[in-house]
């Protein structure tokens, strides 16, 4: 009982300037980064911790960020690509709610969404110096299937476990995943970005509490080295193209 397969589903590419991954250093860099969701096979149903950005959004309001996004690439398809229909997701476990974490929930109108309570008000009546990372509203419809994340840690199923890790946004979450005779998985998920970052406990320019973001990331990067796990960065190109890809699966 447990996780079975775990799958990276490539949502395509975006474009910010380095000094908003590393916060105020090296200005005048654009940096093309990343974008993905985790798909989880368990069996108590099948989740998806993010989902990744919708490219009309972008192109509406962030077009500056050059969205680099294939039909291949949009939700739907990688979920074809591992043998599943959009309806088959129970449960969409929200990171946070930036636009190009939740931009693949247009096409899950079915599953239930965990998501902080806090997040959620704090995306749909946004502070201005926010309102361009909530653009994307698609996701909260007035039929909406909400759980809320509380706590510090979470028990969300056997093997799955999601970290309180506030400060890029008021309610952040990473995730960690357990499996007997394998390295736990640790998607910290926007508690930091890049190999670098992580290293040089560097948070991004986009955030809520500069302070909690970074005791988060100390937290996170603590608790990687006592369980030995493997940490997957979120928007690190390099480290993403050192990934196994769906349908390929850990």
């Amino acid at each position: 009982m447990g996780v079975e397969r775990v799958r990276l589903l490539d949502s395509g590419s975006l474009v910010i300037d380095r000094s908003h991954i590393m916060w105020n250093i090296d200005t005048g860099n654009p940096t093309r980064f990343p974008v993905y969701s985790v798909l989880i096979e368990h069996t108590d149903g099948l989740f998806l911790f993010d989902s990744g950005y919708d490219r009309g959004t972008v192109e509406e309001y962030l077009a500056f960020e050059e969205p680099d996004q294939t039909e291949e690439q949009t939700l739907p398809a990688q979920l074809d690509r591992c043998g599943f229909a959009t309806g088959d997701v129970d449960a969409v476990i929200n990171s946070h709610l930036h636009f190009d974490h939740c931009g693949g929930q247009r096409h899950l109108p079915d599953a239930v969404t965990w998501v902080g309570k806090e997040e959620l008000r704090h995306c749909l009546v946004p502070e201005s110096f926010a309102a361009l990372g909530y653009s994307d509203r698609v996701f909260h419809r007035p039929d909406s299937a909400y759980r809320w994340l509380e706590g510090e840690e979470i028990d969300f199923a056997d093997g799955i476990k999601l970290l309180r890790t506030p400060g890029h946004t008021i309610e952040h979450y990473s995730l960690l995943i357990e499996r007997d005779g394998q390295r736990p998985m640790l998607f910290c998920a926007d508690v930091t970005y890049t190999g670098e970052t992580w290293e040089k406990e560097l948070i991004s320019g986009f955030h809520y509490d500069p302070v909690a973001n970074v005791t988060s990331l100390r937290r996170v990067k603590h608790l990687a080295k006592r369980l030995d796990a493997d940490v997957f960065l979120t928007h690190d190109m390099d480290a993403w193209e050192s990934y196994k890809h769906a349908p390929d699966h850990y």
